[in-house]
Order: C-alpha cells, then structure tokens, then sequence
C-alpha cells in the first residue's frame, strides 16, 4: 500500500488536485484584486497542469527528447498565446 501512495502517478494525481483547488481559489477572487490578472494565473495553472498530463498519464516521460521537447513547446507556445490575448482584451 505504501509503495501505492508514494508512486508517482498518485503523487502527481495529488499535485492535479492541489492545482484544481489552486485554481478555484484563484477564480475567486484569492489573491488577486483584478480579475484579469487572476484569469491568466488560472491558465498557467491550467497548462502546468496539462502539462504533467502530458508527461505522466500520456507516458511521453519516457519518450525520445525530441518528442518531450515537442510537447514541452507546444504548452510553452498554447500558454504565451492564451494569456497574451486574455491580457490585451
């Protein structure tokens, strides 16, 4: 059971969690006095978050480098263009 909870797959399903909690703390209102700067806070949590799916549950860890690096800029790439247009609306 121990080596259960100490996999990493169940520690980073526990940082998914704590990331979602982060979120919804940060939608309202914890944090931050204007709204827009708590938005692009939640899309970065959000991609960090897509990014651990990425790496741990889509198993491209143990992919060639090229491909982590792949994945790794297209969130880069995704995240920059997302929080560059909720900013400058």
């Amino acid at each position: 059971m121990k080596a259960l909870l100490l996999s990493r797959v169940t520690v980073v399903w526990g940082l998914l969690i704590a990331a979602t909690l982060l979120s919804w703390q940060l939608g309202h209102g914890v944090g931050f006095d204007d709204a827009r700067l708590a938005g692009a806070a939640i899309l970065i949590v959000t991609f960090i978050k897509v990014r651990f799916v990425i790496r741990d549950f889509m198993e491209i860890r143990h992919a060639p480098r090229w491909m982590r690096r792949v994945g790794d800029g297209w969130v880069l790439l995704i995240v920059a263009l997302l929080v560059g247009l909720f900013l400058s609306a």
